[in-house]
């Protein structure tokens, strides 16, 4: 990464390109916005996985719509976007930049398929090991290593002289001349996937449900659709192409739909599904599937945008400026889609209206700690977050993924359910605030969030991060 120093420009002159492909890049400092911003998104996961049971409103929406879950997934593509073009700056050779973004993306492939199958804790065993024939292919690191290995491809295949020019301060619309093949990368992804989304025909099609606490386990539904262009959820083309593709055994199990109306009586909490819901609400779903994926890509690639106008743009007015502007635009671009009801908010179909207010949202909370942090010079006041963005896979893993509680939780006394964890949460915070609700909420902001942070910060102490 690379900081802003003295005069606020990036650090990027150390970085002259070299045809000296064996000497190792400098190592350049790091934007403290961009670290804090990746810091929030992360403490934003870990708010909404671990209290949005009791919180649904900060949940993910159950299909059209978008609520603070919502913006996370978008919020990690478009800064890895933002990073793509400020570590490639130091890296000239092509060759050598190709190899780190490829065993970048193995890696995260593979932390993403680990973490999926790791292991699994019921309330009366532990049991470990990887079902094969079940596996889930898709998730969160899987969706964001096809965004990176796409979007840092372009990159570093299309950079211009303009691009190799660390001095050059180009306009608000030359910027986008510079890099018009990004947009028109972004603009066939757009046409592929508004055409398979609208075009094709799904047919009817059956699941078997696997659910040994189900009274229907075992019982094979048959979804009614023969339809082309609809996105309920039954019977769209995102969910037909990985039932296709990938196979309906290996699609996620609980996906948020089953909080909607039509399943639940007490939506948009989860509880029992009503007498007479569709067949549907019992089906998997993956809302991090092929063509959704695609879609994603754009989330990414309107942060590389980002990331150059913070490297040829000198002075924070000309940044802010293009970057508010833009975010407006996105903003209520989005936001026309979904009330005009052309294109709804949805998030497991990862829509250009989901794209365009999410990317937007990104840009405006981006453009805030700018102005904050490396502008106002504010920067203690977002330590946790900042400790928490420079070890974000670190935190990940740990906190989100719940790899350090399901330690926690693999010793207990006389009950599987008697544990340090839920100790805690009933006698530190639920019966002290006489509330479930608000207990779990300040157990997940304290015990959580506040404690990886200052782990994070002591790693941080002895220069220790998780890089991939």
């Amino acid at each position: 990464m690379a900081e802003i120093k003295g005069d606020h420009r990036l650090n990027v002159s150390e970085a002259v390109p070299s045809d000296d492909s064996d000497k190792k890049p400098p190592k350049t400092k790091r934007v403290a916005s961009l670290d804090i911003f990746r810091g929030l998104t992360v403490a934003l996961m870990v708010l909404v996985d671990d209290a949005g049971g009791q919180w649904p409103m900060i949940g993910h929406a159950p299909w059209n719509g978008c609520n603070l879950a919502d913006f996370v997934m978008p919020f990690f593509l478009f800064i890895v976007g933002m990073a793509i073009p400020i570590a490639l700056k130091r890296i000239p050779n092509k060759l050598v930049a190709v190899k780190k973004v490829i065993v970048r993306t193995i890696k995260l492939i593979f932390w993403g398929l680990l973490l999926q199958g790791g292991f699994s804790h019921a309330p009366d065993e532990l049991t470990y090991g990887v079902d094969m024939k079940r596996i889930r292919w898709c998730g969160i690191l899987q969706r964001i290593a096809l965004a990176y290995l796409v979007v840092a491809m372009v990159e570093i295949f299309s950079r211009s002289a303009q691009a190799r020019d660390p001095e050059l301060a180009p306009s608000h619309l030359s910027i986008f001349k510079s890099y018009y093949w990004h947009w028109v990368v972004a603009a066939c992804i757009l046409t592929i996937y508004l055409a398979l989304l609208y075009g094709i025909y799904v047919p009817d099609w059956s699941f078997t449900v696997h659910n040994p606490d189900s009274i229907y386990n075992g019982t094979t539904f048959t979804v009614k659709c023969g339809v082309r262009g609809k996105l309920d959820p039954p019977c769209n083309a995102v969910g037909y192409i990985d039932r296709e593709v990938l196979g309906i055994n290996h699609m996620y199990k609980h996906p948020a739909w089953k909080r909607s109306q039509a399943c639940t009586e007490k939506s948009p909490f989860e509880g029992p599904f009503r007498k007479n819901a569709p067949s549907w609400c019992y089906a998997p779903f993956e809302p991090e599937g092929i063509l959704s994926s695609i879609s994603a890509i754009l989330s990414t690639i309107i942060g590389l945008h980002f990331g150059h106008v913070l490297i040829h743009m000198q002075d924070h007015l000309s940044r802010l400026k293009h970057w508010i502007l833009l975010g407006l635009s996105l903003l209520a671009s989005g936001l026309i889609l979904h009330f005009t009801h052309a294109i709804p908010l949805n998030k497991q179909l990862y829509t250009l209206s989901y794209v365009c207010v999410t990317s937007g949202a990104a840009a405006l909370i981006f453009s805030a700690f700018y102005t904050m942090v490396d502008i106002w010079g504010l920067k203690l006041w977002f330590m946790p977050l900042k400790w928490i963005g420079m070890n974000a896979m670190f935190v990940y893993v740990m906190a989100a993924e719940g790899i350090f509680a399901g330690f926690i939780n693999g010793w207990y006394y006389d009950h599987p359910h008697n544990t340090l964890v839920y100790w805690i949460q009933k006698h530190v915070f639920i019966k002290v605030w006489h509330s479930t609700k608000v207990g779990i909420l300040l157990y997940v902001i304290f015990a959580e969030i506040l404690f990886w942070a200052v782990v994070a910060g002591i790693l941080h102490l002895f220069g220790i991060y998780w890089k991939l």
